[in-house]
């Protein structure tokens, strides 16, 4: 028997492979999955149902086998994640379900990768521990692993909903829906007399009433920029939109020293009563109102003289 921390090494590096292996097998199984759903949809097309019904069987049986792929590579992502729990002679409590569901699956796979970390495995842990997880006597074996292995038909209600969700994808109608034999051209007829129903007009508004209405919101151009509101979530389930509104401008100290001088400018701006009535006079003679023709006349009177 080869030492554990060979077997250890071997077994991670055989745990690597069989991850990138296992995910290329997924990949491929997928897309044949999808021209196959492809050719159903066909068929449900062209009305060939029970042949769909026959061939989806190979689908579904396809999905649980990517489905037993997908698993088996968390066991294996588990096993790589915790190898330094396996340098240990007796099998850790925590791993036995992971190594025993590999041990029992690996041999239904075509992935060689597996089934050759399979093999590490069984050499590690030996030839009883083996025949116990391929026979699943203690029952350390994923029970979902196990529904995964099982071969059986799949349910009717099964390959109904499989075949609705492939025609849903495809935009098919199936189940075809057959077309109704009345129809509404002779509604007209069951009225009394045959004679149409008249619309009676509403009065014309008055001006008054037009100028005490309120136009409408969606009159005029409208604004290019819009602002959607936030979606709920958990933490905010009512959110409300807030807009920035105008800046509290705070005058600054310059502003502040003009306001206190503008009191003692005003005083010395503001005329003083003793002055000349003569110069105010000629000032609203010139910039003030056009005299009038009584006032012209006084004027050249006063001229002549």
């Amino acid at each position: 028997m080869a030492p554990s921390s060979s077997l250890v090494s071997k077994l991670k590096v055989q745990l690597k492979l069989a991850i990138s292996r296992l995910r290329m097998v997924q990949q491929k199984d997928t897309a044949i999955a999808k021209q196959q759903r492809r050719q159903m949809a066909h068929l449900l097309e062209l009305g060939k149902e029970e042949s769909a019904r026959i061939r989806v069987e190979n689908i579904i049986r396809s999905d649980i086998s990517t489905e037993l792929l997908e698993i088996l590579e968390l066991y294996c992502e588990l096993l790589l994640a915790r190898i330094g729990l396996l340098e240990p002679k007796e099998c850790d409590p925590g791993l036995e379900e992971p190594i025993k569901s590999i041990i029992h699956a690996a041999p239904r796979t075509d992935v060689k990768e597996l089934q050759q970390a399979r093999q590490l495995l069984v050499e590690k842990y030996g030839k009883d521990f083996a025949l116990e997880a391929v026979d699943n006597s203690d029952g350390k074996v994923a029970e979902r692993v196990l529904k995964k292995l099982k071969v059986e038909p799949p349910n009717p209600e099964l390959v109904t909903l499989y075949l609705k969700e492939i025609a849903r994808t495809y935009g098919v109608e199936w189940p075809k829906i057959q077309g109704k034999a009345a129809h509404d051209s002779d509604e007209d007829d069951d009225e009394p007399g045959g004679k149409q129903a008249t619309k009676t007009l509403e009065e014309p508004l008055t001006t008054e009433e037009l100028h005490k209405a309120t136009p409408p919101r969606d009159l005029g151009p409208k604004s290019p920029v819009s602002i959607a509101p936030p979606s709920p979530s958990t933490d905010n389930l009512s959110p409300k939109l807030k807009l920035p509104g105008p800046p509290d401008l705070k005058p600054s100290a310059k502003m502040s020293g003009l306001k206190k001088q503008t009191p003692a400018t005003q005083a010395q701006s503001e005329p003083k009563p003793d002055e000349d009535d003569g110069q105010n006079k000629t000032k609203n003679v010139v910039g003030g109102k056009i005299p009038d023709a009584d006032e012209l006349a006084r004027r050249f009177a006063a001229l002549k003289r």
